[in-house]
């Protein structure tokens, strides 16, 4: 069982004229590979996988192993959704794929109680017992938050479960975490406290602003984990704007659309309901890509 952590992407999925770009969606991971990045996240929230239809998130995937194949940089596979048996067809799709891990976000609008997300996560890790899994807990997008207690159950009761992306934003539930289960792999699931979450033992990241920063983000994780905390501060500090700006509407929209200004991405596309970001937004989002060097 690989356990992906450091500094990973949660990448965006480019569309165009409806479709799924998989020539730009191929090359935005090989950047992310020539950039340090550790681990590529394809289909999670940022990579609009609520709107994908099951054969384009399963492609997502098979596209991020392709190029991944044969370099350092792993797949740590989105297998998410609010239906267990939907979940456990694209975790064991992942596996066939044989990425090295798979997270999986909490079910979405049904609003299952603590014992309904046990349940739902041990049926997915018990479906891929040899499979590395990280458990994604966004409740400000899901509308249910898996308490510290269900991720220690689960943690305790499936060998393959070894961590959790937080995007609570709260620094105490992860010191509640760690300090419970040291071993736990906790991932910064906020861009803008990275460097607190690494300091008090994070085990990394899972970034949005990695899609438009890739050398800048795994510059701080790396630091922060070989002790160099100052170093990763500083890169923090440095990246408090973009990570700022990058929310200013409901994420992937902002990013997307930097991608576009940057010229990473050929078409600004989404998937309805998410639309472009208002004239106001998209010029605040220029205004502050001046600040950073972005490589192409």
């Amino acid at each position: 069982m690989t356990i992906v952590t450091k500094a990973t992407t949660a990448i965006i999925t480019p569309f165009k004229n409806g479709n799924l770009d998989e020539q730009t969606y191929a090359k935005l991971i090989q950047r992310q590979i020539d950039n340090g990045i550790d681990a590529v996240c394809p289909v999670g929230t940022t990579g609009e996988s609520a709107t994908l239809t099951h054969d384009e998130h399963k492609r997502c995937i098979e596209i991020a192993v392709e190029v991944c194949k044969n370099t350092n940089t792993k797949v740590l596979a989105g297998a998410g959704s609010n239906a267990t048996a939907e979940a456990v067809d694209i975790a064991k799709h992942a596996q066939k794929c044989e990425v090295d891990a798979i997270f999986s976000v909490s079910p979405y609008y049904n609003k299952p109680s603590q014992e309904g997300l046990y349940q739902h996560y041990k049926t997915i890790a018990d479906a891929v017992p040899d499979l590395g899994f990280m458990l994604y807990n966004v409740p400000g997008r899901t509308g249910v938050d898996i308490t510290a207690s269900t991720v220690i159950r689960l943690f305790d009761d499936c060998k393959n479960i070894y961590g959790v992306k937080e995007a609570t934003g709260s620094l105490d539930r992860v010191t509640q975490l760690l300090s419970q289960r040291p071993d736990l792999k906790v991932l910064s699931g906020d861009d803008a406290i990275d460097y607190p979450i690494l300091a008090n033992g994070g085990a990394g990241i899972t970034s949005v602003t990695a899609n438009l920063l890739p050398d800048m983000k795994s510059s701080l994780v790396h630091a922060a984990l070989d002790g160099e905390f100052k170093i990763a501060k500083e890169l923090n500090n440095k990246l408090y704007n973009i990570n700022s700006v990058l929310f200013c509407e409901s994420n992937p929209i902002p990013i997307k659309a930097a991608m576009y200004i940057a010229g990473l991405i050929d078409t600004l596309e989404y998937r309805l309901p998410l639309v472009a970001p208002s004239n106001e937004n998209m010029k605040k989002i220029e205004k502050v890509m001046e600040q950073y060097t972005i490589v192409k």
